[in-house]
């Protein structure tokens, strides 16, 4: 059995999604005459309602591409059909389609954070999405109530995704579009917006994708897993590094765990995430177990699911090629969106219907994360990335990674970071090197969750830990202003974070 003792997992549901803390709050408009600008390098927040379909304003210009994420968030646990979703879509000021991508909740059947993205790509179209000026987000609910989503396809997917070859949202692979009107969610959803540009490099480079590279399944990581607990959105996404990771609290139904690793140039990533065995209950529970991988724009990569029936599962990422400029030219989704250097996102989803056969109580989760290849060069660009480090991967975020600074903390969602100009901050997001805040008080945490010990030994050691925690913050402070050290480079994407 391997479900968490009660002292770690304390809480009775799961923990609510963390926007980015920089993220500005905008209202979507009913047309696009009445549109709010966003700006790239900037993450936003605003809401949608089950009928919804929500403009917002960009001005884009002709020397960059530009990328559009929407993370639509429902309430954990509400009603779900699986064709239910998000769609977005980049149009210009005729209503050219740039781009377009369906996320929908698959066939989990259970609400949980889904991202769609699109984009404008110079030189994709001779004709369409290329001139500077104004063009539209344009974000809209999906599903069998809306009567917009099913569409001819019936695939879970449609629009042509933002390489313009058709992408499948979270847990669409499935295929399903079941469910009823009735099923559908009639609640107001939360929505986290994100805006990046990508400058355009230099001319002479290969305008065809990498025709071959290792697809072989790599031998799986052994060996002690360290404990790294997951966070609860992107811009709190907790860091790893190569390696085997387990998660302390593990995860719980209706839950949504979300992971990041700092990808190099020409490097190849593989993930397999392990759902633990249980004695506590009993059946079958399909598609309950959901796998998806995010490249630094939260353009979908891959997704896949395993079913549950109390005996261990696990759920791999398929072959990635290694990461290259150059992938943005294949017609395969998977190629395709590893086209950036950057933080990769893991984000780990259980099904609400665990609980109806395995109770509430978390299960473990294991997560072996495997990097080939050195980190190479990068592609050359003409220009500076918004938010600025997007597509870099740092030394501080490789230390970051190794050390696990960020994640969700006692204060909710970490800085996402790194925004462009003069909008950075110094929080222990995205790229930050700096662990202490969020290690105090997760020391701290630790020891008021220790179980098994006296009260009054409890509350000498809970004096002593935060003594010590008040004395490296006051031997720290000074530091930074004195020497403008300890501080990594900012400027990651994820919630504004980039992101």
């Amino acid at each position: 059995m391997t479900t968490l003792s009660a002292p770690v997992a304390a809480a009775e549901k799961p923990t609510p999604y963390s926007y980015a803390e920089d993220a500005t709050t905008v209202a979507g408009a009913a047309s696009s005459t009445g549109a709010v600008r966003l700006v790239a390098g900037k993450t936003y927040r605003s809401t949608i309602g089950p009928d919804g379909k929500l403009y917002y304003r960009l001005h884009l210009d002709a020397a960059s591409d530009a990328y559009v994420s929407a993370t639509a968030v429902p309430e954990a646990g509400s009603d779900a059909a699986s064709s239910d979703g998000v769609r977005v879509s980049l149009q210009d000021a005729d209503a050219h389609q740039c781009s377009s991508d369906t996320a929908r909740f698959g066939s989990t059947r259970s609400a949980h954070p889904v991202t769609a993205w699109a984009s404008r790509e110079i030189g994709s179209d001779e004709y369409m999405c290329q001139a500077a000026g104004v063009y539209y987000l344009v974000v809209e609910r999906v599903g069998a109530a809306v009567g917009t989503s099913t569409g001819a396809s019936g695939t879970g997917a449609s629009g042509t995704g933002a390489s313009g070859t058709g992408t499948s949202g979270t847990g669409s692979a499935s295929g399903s579009t079941s469910g009823s009107a009735g099923e559908t969610s009639s609640e107001e959803w939360g929505l986290e917006l994100g805006v990046v540009s990508e400058p355009l490099v230099k001319k002479g480079g290969s305008t065809h994708a990498p025709e071959g590279w290792n697809s072989a399944s790599p031998e799986g990581l052994s060996g002690e897993p360290e404990h790294r607990r997951g966070g609860s959105g992107f811009a709190a996404a907790s860091p790893v590094a190569q390696g085997v990771w387990q998660d302390e609290a593990g995860i719980r139904a209706g839950e949504t765990l979300f992971y990041k690793v700092p990808v190099g140039w020409g490097q190849q990533f593989h993930a397999t995430a392990e759902l633990g065995s249980t004695t506590d209950g009993d059946g079958h529970v399909g598609n309950a177990f959901v796998v998806s991988l995010y490249n630094p724009v939260r353009g979908l990569v891959d997704d896949r699911t395993a079913n549950y029936g109390g005996t261990q599962r696990s759920a791999a990422l398929g072959p990635l090629p290694p990461v290259a400029y150059e992938n943005r030219f294949s017609r395969d989704d998977e190629v395709n969106g590893m086209r950036f250097a950057g933080w990769y996102y893991l984000v780990v989803h259980l099904g609400t219907s665990v609980a109806d056969r395995y109770g509430e109580e978390p299960l473990g989760l294991t997560l072996r994360v495997r990097l080939d290849g050195e980190a190479g060069a990068g592609p050359g660009y003409l220009g500076t990335a918004e938010p600025r480090g997007v597509f870099e991967v740092t030394e501080g975020d490789e230390e970051a990674a190794e050390n696990g600074a960020t994640g969700d903390t006692l204060d909710g969602a970490v800085d996402g970071g790194g925004s462009g100009g003069d909008e950075g901050t110094s929080g222990s997001g995205e790229g930050s090197g700096s662990t202490s805040g969020a290690d105090d008080r997760r020391l701290a945490m630790t020891a008021v969750a220790a179980g098994g010990i006296g009260m009054g030994t409890l509350l000498v050691l809970v004096l002593v830990v935060w003594t010590l925690v008040a004395r490296r913050r006051a031997s720290g402070e000074a530091g930074p202003e004195l020497s403008g050290a300890g501080t990594a480079p900012r400027g990651r994407h994820g919630a504004s974070r980039g992101r």
